[in-house]
């Protein structure tokens, strides 16, 4: 039985921080307690627990535009955050968990702006068809997390820059995202980010009842900057990415080199290297270069300056 209801409202836009907030949230709400936190991150990308984030997104332009990654501790797929997008978190006790019931607070909001919006497919929110919020979830114990993005005025044209990667690239046995046909609200009816988490706080209140409202950051949360640093990490975010498996090849001008290798736990192993260069130990160098090295471009590059110049150029570019 929900006895208070409380909307959490963050001014923050980091998205780690943001992540171990709403964690800590989950796990720390009081018994009979409903809560709605409202947030927004900018310019990241955001996978779910199980995906490989080599095979959701283009690293390289991430790091080139300074795109922050993320990995939640919940499912589903891969998402891109501006300050286009309004993010949702319901948290509730575990028995009080009710998909239908917390999707309809947000469709109660959208469609106070005139928008003809249903619930479809992966507990997905389209309006015409055309998809405009995601949706994932988490159990702790006793609590349960819902959480989901709804686009505003989001740029589509940066988050396809960012989620498109060739599934050649990394053949990875991660949960690979299932892409649709994608709407910004803003394009349906007159709302904006700010309206829209005011419909949503209202529309709460009554679904659970009286509210109160809380700046998130004004909370004592033991332990949130440390969750922070962790959700920032690289263990975190690329050695928790499942097998994959990566296989190149190229010809030079002094031969032809095929690599082929798996990234486990962020890590390069399994190396295996073929060449018809005239130099017979070079295969046996390239893989004694790659094995155990982190799967990172400059990482790559470093270990094998040694080995060939040309080589290690060309590998660190190809991933």
């Amino acid at each position: 039985m929900i006895e208070r209801a409380t909307v959490f409202v963050a001014k923050g836009h980091n998205p780690h921080r943001n992540l171990a907030m709403e964690a800590l949230l989950t796990e720390s709400m009081p018994e009979g307690e409903a809560g709605l936190m409202l947030w927004q991150n900018d310019n990241a990308v955001i996978i779910g627990a199980g995906q490989n984030a080599w095979r959701e997104c283009d690293i390289a332009a991430m790091e080139r535009d300074h795109v922050a990654l993320a990995r939640r501790p919940s499912g589903g797929g891969a998402v891109f955050h501006d300050l286009g997008n309004l993010n949702f978190s319901f948290f509730l006790p575990r028995a009080e968990y009710d998909v239908a019931r917390q999707l309809g607070v947000v469709l109660s909001a959208v469609r106070a702006f005139g928008v003809e919006a249903e619930m479809t497919g992966r507990n997905d929110l389209t309006a015409g068809g055309r998809k405009f919020s995601g949706n994932a979830f988490r159990f702790v114990h006793d609590r349960a997390l819902h959480h989901g993005t709804l686009l505003v005025r989001a740029d589509m044209a940066r988050g396809e820059k960012y989620l498109s990667v060739s599934p050649e690239k990394l053949k990875s046995k991660g949960v690979a995202s299932v892409r649709a046909r994608v709407v910004n609200l803003a394009e349906l009816a007159g709302v904006s980010v700010a309206h829209l988490a005011e419909a949503l706080a209202e529309a709460f209140a009554a679904e659970y009842g009286p509210t109160r409202r809380v700046e998130a950051e004004a909370l004592s949360l033991p332990g949130l900057e440390e969750r922070a640093a962790r959700y920032a990490s690289w263990e975190w975010n690329f050695a928790r990415s499942p097998r994959g498996e990566f296989e190149r090849e190229h010809r030079f001008l002094w031969g032809g080199v095929q690599v082929q290798f798996s990234v486990l736990g962020g890590n390069i192993a399994g190396v295996f290297a073929y060449t018809d260069a005239m130099d017979e130990n070079l295969a046996g160098k390239i893989a004694s270069a790659l094995e155990g090295c982190p799967f990172q471009p400059a990482a790559v590059e470093k270990r094998l300056l040694p080995v060939n110049g040309e080589l290690a150029a060309w590998l660190a570019a190809a991933l």
